[in-house]
């Protein structure tokens, strides 16, 4: 796959479930801007368990050269703003995102993005688990709030019914 641009919520994720070097295994080099870190550093600060992303060899800090002054009055956090800019500039990486108004975003500008989710629909896809529907459950317990239908709906893609 080609390089990815992430945002915090799938590193968190992902983090929670013991499971982050799933991006190293899918992506050979994975961009975070400052922004993101921050978030995770606030997060730490707060207490929260958060990943500490430069620890990975696959992970390199990397900021957008600007942002589209139209997306600054969209209600999105700076690190989403941040990780969609930086993906307007390198538009081949799939930019990873999981609020709904971020991944609308991406696609009305054209960029490729993922959620939490597509990346355990690709990680089982390369053969690296043979069932999402652990992982689904335990995102669910990780605080990632998923309806039952957006569960069945992914499920279904997992050929998991």
């Amino acid at each position: 796959m080609p390089g990815a641009i992430s945002n915090t919520s799938p590193l968190l994720y992902l983090h929670r479930l013991g499971t982050l070097d799933w991006l190293g295994a899918l992506f050979a080099e994975v961009w975070v801007p400052d922004r993101v870190l921050g978030e995770l550093d606030e997060g730490r600060r707060k207490g929260f368990d958060v990943p500490l992303v430069t620890d990975y060899a696959w992970c390199t800090i990397v900021n957008p050269s600007s942002t589209p002054s139209e997306w600054l009055s969209l209600d999105l956090g700076a690190g989403e703003l941040a990780a969609l800019a930086l993906a307007l500039d390198h538009p081949e990486r799939v930019v990873l995102l999981d609020d709904g108004l971020a991944r609308r975003t991406a696609t009305a500008a054209g960029l490729r993005a993922m959620g939490t989710l597509g990346v355990l629909l690709e990680v089982k896809k390369a053969g690296l688990i043979p069932r999402i529907e652990p992982y689904v459950e335990r995102l669910d317990a990780a605080g990632m709030w998923l309806s039952p239908e957006i569960k069945r709906r992914v499920l279904a893609l997992a050929s998991e019914p």
